[in-house]
Order: structure tokens, then sequence, then C-alpha cells
């Protein structure tokens, strides 16, 4: 069997099994990596069709905002993905100031507050 990269739906099956919260930050890293690593042809399918919900509305938001971020025309299921209160991962005073200024919009739109640079340090 060869090598084929983790998909969104593969993530959110993931974070659904998994209580650690730093093993799941893992997991989204290791996805982020993953799809910028594949050929550009290669990345649309791996957020094909929507994933399950992992029983975390933080967490279900994430996915979406990940997904919205990385696709020019954004996947229908991430429309009702929405955090009424904004979700900042981070509880370091200097991070969440950090998220309000260089969240990306994908991430603002939902009510996730986690900065553009602690994506690309993924």
């Amino acid at each position: 069997m060869s090598y084929q990269p983790m998909t969104m739906a593969g993530l959110a099956g993931h974070l659904s099994r998994e209580t650690d919260e730093k093993v799941r930050w893992k997991y989204v890293w290791e996805f982020l990596e993953e799809y910028r690593w594949e050929p550009a042809d290669r990345q649309p399918p791996l957020f094909a069709g929507e994933p399950a919900l992992t029983g975390e509305p933080n967490w279900d938001v994430l996915l979406a905002a990940i997904a919205e971020q990385h696709d020019l025309a954004p996947p229908a299921w991430t429309q009702t993905r929405t955090l009424e209160t904004p979700w900042f991962p981070s509880s370091l005073r200097s991070k969440r100031m950090e998220a309000l200024v260089w969240a990306p919009a994908a991430f603002r739109k939902h009510g996730v507050y986690l900065s553009a640079r602690d994506l690309e340090a993924a």
C-alpha cells in the first residue's frame, strides 16, 4: 500500500477519538503539513466530503475554517459551522493578542482566533 495523505474526514476521525488536546493539535499540524507537501492538483481532494462532527464544536469549527482558508470555493458544509463565542486556543495573553491581529479571515469568520504565524509554523 502506498502513502496516502490525511484527509479532512480522516482528521475529524482522529480528533473525535482523541481526548488529549496536545495530541489533537499534532493531528491538525500533521494534516496541514501533509497538505502543503501534496502537489497542487492533489490538494483539493483532501477536503472532499463533509467531515463527521467531532463531538466538540470548537474543533468542528476549526475544521471548517481550515477548509475555507484552503479552498477557493469553500464547501457548503463550512457555512453552518460557526461559534457564537470566539475561541482562542491559546491561554497566553500575548498569543491571544497576536491572534486578534493575525488570525486569517476564514478563521475570524468562524470565530476561531489562531494566529496565521501559528498555522505557518505547523
